[in-house]
């Protein structure tokens, strides 16, 4: 992590405010009925908040007389207002973008604890503290320029003992006591949400049809499965159930790709990215099964009970792959062909990696969850 001049002042500055704080932050010394605010950061991507609501109901139940407001990247900002955990949600431009006044608006919530679930620094740990919280809780921290701040700053743990990023959330909150037992992700399905895709459903002619869901796009093209590849794919598979569809998920940035990759596969395919992104929970819920790279809708699917097909290369299914019924449940097959090319985590736009994965080998795993009796 690079620390540029205005990171060293800001340090520095922090050193001497918390020299001078009187505040303890002995994790020891909270009393789950004294504490009024809970601030928890999750200010990342999709994938990263939706791996961090398995942590609000246990903290939630930690810390019932609280008033808990969370911090998410304003474009998702939408899918998390009516989780029912919540009493506010404020969103993040990212980066130092607004963060003085970031600072001022949560100064106002007054939070006596922070939990940063997922947020990029040099920004996050000093936001939490700069907001008047007393406890701050992160892991990892053992590489955090900030970690003077954080009530649990010692021991340093990095990420390589915590492994899967659930597992990350979830000690985060048992470091304030919280039971994570059984925790689980969950969404909000709001009734609106619903009746959005049940619109879109009947306007495409899909209602009972068996719904086979691509995600196409990714953060990267190294986490993108080829275009050509899904065309056969998705070819094959309406040719062999002529009671399928299929249904592509994606921003509206990435409608040209979607609609190119859908006149390629005829009628039975819909593009479904005019969809606001609080009714994705809605949509993939509806589907027989997700087709995905390491995505945030990946992610979605996992917590909504849908059957995936995971494909990676260039990341590890081990710490960002589904988070869980990927045993014997079997809902959720990885296909995972490691990249001999790039480091674990490489975000680039070489997709050779990723293209290695032959379109039988998917095919053979989509046909086995389309065969799985729907339980949900």
């Amino acid at each position: 992590m690079r620390i540029r001049p205005l990171d060293t002042l800001l340090s520095w500055s922090l050193r001497l405010a918390k020299a001078l704080d009187r505040r303890t932050d002995k994790l020891g010394d909270i009393d789950p009925a004294a504490v009024r605010g809970v601030l928890l950061i999750s200010s990342t991507a999709l994938g990263d908040t939706v791996l961090s609501t398995a942590a609000f109901a246990p903290l939630r139940r930690r810390f019932p007389v609280a008033r808990m407001v969370a911090l998410i990247h304003a474009p998702y900002v939408p899918l998390f207002r009516h989780c029912v955990e919540l009493d506010e949600v404020v969103p993040s431009r990212g980066a130092w973008r607004g963060f003085v006044g970031l600072v001022r608006r949560l100064r106002r919530e007054r939070p006596d604890l922070a939990l940063i679930l997922h947020g990029n620094e040099p920004q996050a740990t000093p936001l939490a503290y700069l907001a008047g919280a007393r406890w701050i809780v992160k892991l990892p921290n053992a590489s955090n320029p900030f970690r003077f701040l954080l009530a649990n700053r010692e021991p340093p743990v990095a990420w390589a003992a915590l492994g899967h990023g659930l597992n990350q959330r979830l000690r985060t909150a048992e470091l304030v006591g919280a039971d994570v037992h059984g925790a689980r992700m969950t969404l909000p399905v709001p009734k609106a949400a619903v009746a959005a895709v049940d619109a879109f459903l009947a306007d495409g002619g899909l209602a009972g049809r068996r719904l086979i869901g691509f995600q196409c796009g990714a953060s990267a093209a190294s986490r993108m499965w080829p275009a050509m590849h899904f065309a056969e794919l998705g070819r094959r598979l309406l040719a062999s159930h002529a009671d399928a569809a299929i249904v592509l998920t994606g921003s509206p940035a990435e409608r040209d790709y979607l609609e190119n990759l859908c006149r390629d596969l005829g009628e039975r395919c819909h593009v479904a990215c005019d969809l606001p992104i609080e009714a994705l929970p809605a949509l993939i819920g509806r589907f027989d099964v997700l087709v995905s790279g390491d995505t945030g809708s990946m992610h979605v699917a996992v917590a909504t009970g849908t059957p995936t097909v995971c494909l990676f290369a260039v990341s590890d299914p081990a710490t960002s792959g589904p988070a869980y019924d990927n045993g014997h449940d079997g809902r959720h097959i990885v296909i995972y062909h490691p990249c001999p090319d790039l480091a674990i985590g490489t975000k680039t736009a070489d997709p050779r990696c990723i293209a290695r994965i032959g379109v039988d080998e998917v095919l053979a795993a989509v046909e086995k969850q389309l065969a799985r009796e729907r339980t949900r």
